[in-house]
């Protein structure tokens, strides 16, 4: 289920799992894609190393240069977008919810002729099916 996010092009879809496991699923199904995962950031755990609270909050940074950079060979600007990123996390309500960009708003803000990264939004579907 995809939660409208207002205009801003983030795509908020609810999951089932925990925060862990929709992540640990997600890159398990772009490590099948071939595409790379660059980082994984447990944001709850740096905030509770500092001795601040936080609810579940993991970060994953992704990509896959064979796609990316003949992007930013032709549209310079959308280096400022990549890698990808998709953030899964919980709310005060202890739902899972995983965000990330639409592609749609990466054509709209990198002037693409069509909107990049519909294979990935399949993938993050696959993950939280």
């Amino acid at each position: 289920m995809k939660r409208p996010s207002g205009d801003n092009g983030i795509v908020n879809r609810l999951s089932k799992y925990s925060v862990r496991e929709t992540m640990d699923r997600l890159e398990t199904v772009l490590n099948s894609r071939g595409i790379s995962v660059f980082a994984r950031i447990d944001q709850k755990a740096a905030a509770d190393n500092v001795g601040l609270s936080m609810r579940p909050t993991e970060l994953l940074i992704f990509g896959d240069p064979r796609t990316g950079t003949p992007l930013m060979d032709s549209h310079p600007s959308i280096m400022i977008d990549l890698p990808l990123k998709a953030v899964a996390w919980e709310t005060k309500g202890g739902e899972v919810i995983l965000s990330y960009n639409s592609p749609e708003y990466y054509m709209r803000r990198h002037g693409l002729a069509e909107p990049p990264f519909k294979t990935v939004e399949i993938l993050i579907g696959k993950a939280l099916e």
